[in-house]
């Protein structure tokens, strides 16, 4: 598929993005080249291979949920204007 000049400024213009003359040309390249690497992926012969989620086959290894701080709320509401049975107590809001 072959870009061309006016595809970039298309493209561009869809997309809200503001590019001058200088840098279509020079897109028009760079784009050029993606697609004939596509192009040259579409060739490869993919018969009999299972498409994968993911590239490698691995698990997240997920770390055991426990605390491992130390409850300092009393220390933390030390230094609050207000605080009521464990609550920060603030100025209402919403009427």
């Amino acid at each position: 598929m072959a870009i061309e000049h006016a595809d970039v400024l298309r493209a561009a213009h869809l997309a809200r993005l503001g590019i001058d003359d200088a840098d279509a040309t020079r897109y028009v390249g760079d784009l050029s080249r993606i697609l004939e690497m596509v192009d040259a992926l579409q060739g490869v012969d993919t018969e009999g291979v299972a498409p994968l989620a993911h590239p490698l086959d691995a698990t997240q290894p997920l770390r055991a949920d426990e605390a491992i701080e130390p409850d300092r709320r009393e220390a933390f509401q030390a230094c609050a204007p207000s605080v009521s049975q464990g609550y920060y107590l603030v100025p209402r809001v919403v009427e």
